[in-house]
């Protein structure tokens, strides 16, 4: 079953939340929740009822494949267009398929994060 805007959008926050050491802040604008690790981002979730979207950080290869699979993602809307890729309702987009991908974010995030600095 695909994931109506809101339910993307309150997944996504519930899953960034729930991982180790994460903060919320709106740095760039009042309708961008923003989710850091270690003052990285990894999730940008636009609290905007008319473009209910989620952006994340994503490999390369990946984020090519998941554009061409599914027709509601497209390269990141606010980041770096080859390593973000941002997810709006549509077909194919599920709750499972959205956690994966705030994890996912989140893990690449950590993996490139000095020892020190990483969740323990």
């Amino acid at each position: 079953m695909s994931a109506a805007g809101d339910r993307l959008q309150d997944t996504a926050r519930q899953t960034a939340l729930a991982l180790p050491d994460v903060s919320h802040s709106r740095p760039f604008a009042p309708q961008l929740d923003v989710y850091k690790v270690a003052g990285k981002v990894f999730l940008i979730v636009t609290d905007d009822p008319d473009e209910q979207i989620i952006t994340v950080k994503c490999e390369p290869e990946h984020a090519r494949a998941q554009v061409q699979r599914h027709t509601s993602i497209t390269p990141g809307r606010y980041l770096d267009k080859r390593h973000w890729i941002t997810l709006g309702p549509g077909p194919g987009i599920t709750k499972r398929l959205i956690t994966e991908a705030v994890e996912g974010s989140y893990d690449l995030v950590v993996e490139r994060l000095p020892r020190r600095d990483r969740p323990r």
